[in-house]
């Protein structure tokens, strides 16, 4: 099944020094003139996207910018609650680097790349020291000083915040960044285009072709190099936390022709979501991880209970992550934390208006710290519950349940973040390389501008210094050949003239994903949805619905083509966890696991990524190696109890 290892190109040395070596030994493209000559192709405006782009056209690079949204300051980075991790010790309660490090592997369930993961706890102070400088209104302490507060999986306060709107606040300082570049003629934005395809030219990411969103019409971009950066994959399962405009187009085409997709199965399901009220949703609301520093779960302790929480006594209480997990409390891993929801939820302990969610509980905050300093922290978040549900958060607790949030698994990078397709570099959360099988909370957001800000502009440049490109135009017979199959794609979706629209089949791939791939899963459930997504596939391509042309704004056509990548990439999650016979983080195998219901890893045959190769329609992929080595942690079994 596996024809060949892969080579991650990690520096040699100490890990507390590979990346400064790293960064020595790679040649730069000199200042001036010759970075003028040089186009760099950047799709997505989130913190990776955006901070790439911004840092790129500040150094001197000829930079185009590439949204789906109206303005690049609606990037779903915008979305993010609760903050972003630094090891700053600020609190001066024992962090360090290592240990940002090592809580970072740890929370990973050991499936992620010591270099990487190293590089990025080594940048994360820098990010907060630019963000300062740019303006980020980050929570402070009475005395002036910058706040933190903590976030599961850890037992140090290193997560820096903007009360519960912290990407919104990262990302417009990303905005002003990229809009002074904008201004200086250094980057061009393109709002309302839809990457495509990608174009190669001998061996190396040379363009895309892209769609506008308003007039219809495809296009060609060339480049020297090309950095996606257009986030992960959770809408799959259709109802997530995500925003419903995002996909996973840009990487799945860059997959298709030719980058490996790594760890696909690697999903995490956030446990502190507002529960799914109806099949007429479109989404789910995200409750930020970090309400769980002062509020308790829990459920009550007999089955079948639907009281209303403030009826319920004390003592009929059953705040299982305290009871289960004494050492970390409510303050667990996602991964942990939501397969803990299930199991109550599953024994008909619940909340009273859903039996699929549990309770979050402030009564014990309010009276210690008092409501004002609540709803300090929080309330933004109180009030956006309250909109959704009815209920007031400052008199009776929250109902929760875990959703689909954010996805570990991307394209494969190695350590300079470039694919298996030379010149094509891929940032945040659309590779794989940092978080393993479970990313721990306010991760993300860290991810995203070390990778923009630090990481992307040095790679690339080292890249493009040494790479001899010939010039190459849009003009190439390439361009032509990748704009052809893309209006040949285009075409054939819109000659299926059916009777189920994208909704409806979305739909019900979104419940085999979530039945079947979702918080537990099994081989005959993953065989089971690996049969049931082929039939549907078979249904989209033969009984889709469509209205209107490809020669004006068309939401439907733009859903479908999603919907097509979907479909094949929720098939390759099946087989990549149907592959995996051990259970790791947000992969839960229900074979695999210890007799108190905790994950049971299998480092003997697993501890690698797995990195999947394209095929082509319809056939089986092929599945590839990078064996995971720890020299700077004990690979053990993990343990937050």
């Amino acid at each position: 099944m596996s024809t060949r290892i892969l080579d991650a190109k990690i520096p040699g040395g100490p890990l507390a020094d590979k990346w400064d070596k790293h960064k020595i030994d790679n040649p730069l493209v000199a200042p001036g003139g010759n970075r003028r000559k040089l186009t760099i192709i950047v799709v997505g405006t989130g913190l990776a996207g955006g901070g790439a782009a911004a840092t790129l056209g500040e150094l001197g690079y000829n930079v185009l910018n590439f949204c789906i949204q109206d303005t690049p300051r609606r990037a779903h980075s915008v979305a993010a609650q609760g903050g972003i991790n630094a090891a700053k010790n600020y609190q001066n309660d024992g962090d360090s680097t290592f240990r940002l490090f090592y809580d970072t592997i740890k929370g990973g369930d050991y499936r992620s790349r010591e270099a990487n993961v190293y590089r990025l706890a080594q940048l994360s102070a820098g990010i907060i020291d630019q963000s300062v400088a740019m303006g980020v209104p980050f929570a402070r302490e009475y005395g002036g000083t910058l706040s933190n507060r903590s976030f599961g999986g850890v037992q140090v306060s290193r997560t820096f915040y903007a009360r519960g709107q912290t990407g919104q606040q990262l990302l417009l300082g990303v905005y002003s960044a990229l809009n002074r570049q904008v201004e200086a003629g250094t980057v061009r934005m393109f709002p309302r285009h839809e990457m495509l395809d990608l174009v190669i030219v001998e061996g190396r990411a040379r363009g895309i072709i892209a769609r506008d969103l308003v007039s219809g019409e495809v296009k060609r971009y060339a480049a020297d190099a090309v950095v996606l950066a257009t986030g992960g994959y959770s809408p799959v399962f259709y109802l997530s936390t995500n925003a419903v405009n995002s996909n996973a187009t840009a990487i799945w085409r860059a997959h298709r022709r030719g980058a490996l997709f790594s760890n696909p199965c690697y999903t995490q399901i956030h446990p502190t979501a507002v529960p799914h009220m109806g099949d007429y949703q479109s989404k789910l609301t995200l409750m930020s991880e970090s309400l769980r520093n002062d509020g308790r779960v829990w459920v009550p302790k007999k089955p079948g209970d639907t009281r209303r929480p403030n009826e319920i006594p004390e003592n009929e209480r059953d705040y299982y992550l305290e009871r289960r997990y004494p050492a970390f409390g409510n303050l667990v891993p996602r991964d942990i934390a939501a397969r803990a929801a299930k199991v109550e939820c599953d024994q008909d302990k619940h909340a009273y208006m859903s039996p699929y969610s549990v309770y979050l509980d402030f009564g014990d905050a309010i009276k210690r710290l008092g409501r004002d300093v609540v709803a300090d922290r929080y309330g933004n978040l109180f009030a956006m519950y309250e909109e959704i549900i009815g209920d007031n958060p400052y008199e009776a607790p929250m109902m929760i349940y875990p959703a689909p949030h954010y996805t570990m698994g991307g394209l494969w990078v190695d350590y300079n973040l470039q694919s298996t397709i030379e010149g094509l570099f891929v940032a945040g959360e659309a590779n794989f390389s940092d978080h393993g099988a479970n990313r721990l909370g306010a991760s993300a957001l860290m991810q995203g501008l070390a990778d923009g800000y630090f990481v992307v502009p040095r790679v690339v440049a080292s890249y493009l210094a040494g790479a001899k490109l010939k010039p190459v135009s849009a003009d190439h017979d390439a361009f032509k050949a990748v704009e052809d199959d893309v209006r040949r794609h285009t075409q054939r979706l819109l000659s299926i003239k059916g009777g189920r629209t994208v909704r409806e089949i979305h739909w019900d791939l979104g419940r085999i994903m979530w039945d079947k791939v979702g918080m537990a899963r099994n081989r005959a459930g993953l065989q089971e949805a690996i049969t049931k997504i082929g039939q549907l596939r078979g249904q989209f391509w033969n009984d889709l619905a469509l209205s209107g042309t490809d020669g004006d704004m068309n939401k439907q056509l733009e859903q479908a083509n999603r919907l097509g990548d979907y479909l094949e990439l929720g098939e390759l999650m099946a087989r990549d966890a149907l592959m995996r016979e051990e259970s790791c983080g947000g992969h839960f195998r229900d074979e695999h696991q210890t007799e108190d219901g905790e994950a049971r890893r299998d480092d003997a045959n697993f501890c690698f990524v797995s990195a999947w190769e394209y095929t082509g329609e319809n056939k089986e992929p092929v599945m590839h190696k990078e064996d995971l080595v720890f020299e700077n942690v004990e690979l053990k079994t993990r343990s937050y109890k």
